[in-house]
């Protein structure tokens, strides 16, 4: 999945791609008995108020920080065992939700160590801020 940015929605896109971990995760005996390499990709698109046409302040207080969405996921898949990478993938994207400029969270889970003929197995799930009331 790809978001696009798409300004006259005054949407931008902000990723993180490949963000390398060791995680607990999976329902196998040999995946609750040690942490195993896990990739994370996030796509957000976020509210750019000054989109379509302007430019806004060159200051870090007005975009999503990317380390702070990098920082977000490494938090919640090193908080203890998860079962589901879809559970992961769900939690990163409600975290990253957590930022009111956040209109959706695409999260991809990937476990490259799994199958010996795959380059990985994972989940894409995406998920949207609530309307505001």
């Amino acid at each position: 999945m790809t978001y696009a940015p798409d300004a006259a929605r005054r949407l931008r896109r902000v990723f993180l791609r490949g963000l390398e971990l060791q995680a607990n995760l999976g329902v196998l005996p040999q995946e609750h008995a040690a942490p195993q390499r896990v990739v994370i990709h996030v796509e957000l698109l976020v509210e750019d108020p000054d989109a379509p046409h302007g430019i806004g302040e060159d200051r870090l207080a007005r975009v999503v920080n990317y380390a702070a969405v990098a920082e977000g996921a490494r938090e919640v898949a090193l908080a203890g065992h998860t079962r589901l990478a879809e559970t992961l993938a769900e939690r990163i994207a409600l975290r990253a939700l957590e930022d009111p400029r956040v209109v959706s969270a695409a999260v991809t889970v990937e476990k490259p160590d799994i199958l010996p003929d795959a380059a990985a197995v994972g989940v894409t799930v995406e998920r949207l801020r609530p309307p505001r009331p």
